[in-house]
């Protein structure tokens, strides 16, 4: 499988070299050169095989002969270690619980898989390779524990001061070995800016031998393509399904579509978002216009330019009436993320986080112009991982896990950074 930029189609690339350097030369995102359909045949078949037979399948025709299927079998099953269930909050309403991994969010799927694809190809090079990553919450902690003493990586997490929850703080500021944390006076948008920016920086490329482990990385995409077909597998009525995304950066709804376009039978997506609403705005007006975000009580979909749009327009041949056939957005607000939390934690005595939340806003909402469907919204993070948040609109505490209270007793230490490119670039030369 070869792999060419969202900016230069015509130029190819080999999984390796796509892994490593993260954002192409040219700024533009990795895609694959096709993507893999399976025969209607594979499709009657997934009931019976387990989450990683699933995933294996699923990465096999990306990944090629790069990495011998012996070593690729080894990676998923040190990747899937833990289930993503299904579970029913109503009638025709299903939560894919995705927080049941060592960090409790989802991208613990694509930072396990990713740390040790690049570890893999580490192993070929003479340099150590530094992985730098923006977060607004999950990203981070995901990433610095999947890379958490792989030989030959660096790890740099970029974060904004005072925008992400304790918990999530304390799962990269507090593990030292080779992560290294940079608070950053500003937004999301301001950590995803100097990542780019040090990836086009000539003096900073022939210092070091940089990756991204963001969703702009393929690596991080491929894998959360994986429960797709795992959730779409253990559903009773498999007709008319859709699936409702969270969504910030929008790599996870560019996995779910890399899954459509497989072959996976999902009829529709949703798109749901909270004030930051620039893709909704796209769907339903043409205009694609990004802005800094705002923050909002969903801290890790505060995300005001989302990189994989680039993706999804590359998808659609930028098609503005193709994308919007296939996906509906919508965006709420605070106050109706709160007020859906109390709603379905009263009346269903399920416990959302304020990002499932939204998942289970946009569900609803489309379920009731389409009542035949069965809808699922992707639970992306434990509760627990906002504390602040989920117990006052709750009043009411929520256990945290074993995998999240290992952390509490850590030391933060961080290396405080301006939004400036300048000071970052100090701060990265003296790592």
């Amino acid at each position: 499988m070869r792999f060419y930029s969202t900016n230069t189609t015509q130029q190819f690339v080999t999984l390796q070299q796509a892994v490593i350097q993260g954002l192409a030369p040219d700024n533009g995102l990795y895609m694959p050169e096709q993507i893999p359909v399976f025969p209607s045949e594979f499709f009657k078949t997934l009931s019976g095989k387990t989450f990683q037979e699933i995933a294996l399948a699923v990465a096999k025709p990306f990944v090629g002969d790069e990495i011998p299927e012996e070593q690729l079998q080894t990676i998923i099953h040190n990747t899937i270690t833990f289930d993503a269930p299904l579970v029913e909050v109503e009638k025709n309403i299903f939560s894919l619980e995705l927080f049941h991994g060592p960090t409790a969010a989802f991208k613990d799927f694509g930072a396990r898989f990713m740390s040790q694809v690049l570890g893999y190809f580490a192993q070929q090079q003479k340099r150590e390779i530094v992985i730098l990553v923006a977060t607004s919450g999950d990203t981070g902690s995901a990433v610095a524990n999947g890379f958490l003493g792989v030989p030959g990586t660096r790890v740099i997490v970029l974060y904004p001061s005072g925008k992400v929850s304790d918990i999530q703080e304390k799962q990269f500021t507090t593990l030292g070995k080779n992560i290294t944390a940079v608070e950053v006076s500003g937004t999301f948008d301001d950590c995803q800016r100097l990542v780019k920016q040090a990836f086009l920086d000539e003096e900073l490329k022939s210092k070091f031998f940089l990756t991204s482990a963001n969703s702009i990385n393929i690596a991080r995409l491929i894998p959360q393509s994986f429960y797709y077909f795992y959730a779409w597998s253990r559903l009773a009525q498999q007709n008319e399904v859709v699936f409702c995304v969270p969504s910030g950066n929008f790599g996870n709804l560019t996995a779910g579509l890399f899954a459509q376009r497989m072959g996976l039978p999902i009829q529709h997506f949703v798109a749901a978002t909270n004030a930051n609403d620039i893709v909704p705005q796209y769907l339903n007006t043409t205009q694609f216009s990004p802005r800094p975000s705002v923050q909002t009580i969903n801290n890790a979909m505060d995300v005001g330019n989302p990189s994989n749009f680039a993706r999804m327009l590359d998808l659609f041949h930028h098609d503005h009436k193709a994308m919007s056939r296939a996906i509906t957005g919508y965006s709420f607000s605070d106050q109706e993320t709160q007020a859906a939390m109390i709603d379905v934690f009263k009346n269903l005595n399920y416990v959302l986080d304020p990002h499932g939340a939204i998942g289970y806003l946009g569900i609803k909402k489309y379920l009731k112009q389409h009542p035949s469907a069965t809808g699922v919204f992707l639970e992306t993070a434990h509760p627990a991982k906002f504390p602040d948040v989920v117990e006052s609109t709750l009043s009411t505490r929520v256990a945290i896990p074993d995998s999240l209270q290992r952390f509490l007793s850590g030391k933060k230490e961080t290396i405080a950074c301006s939004t400036t490119f300048a000071d970052f670039k100090k701060v990265l030369n003296h790592i």
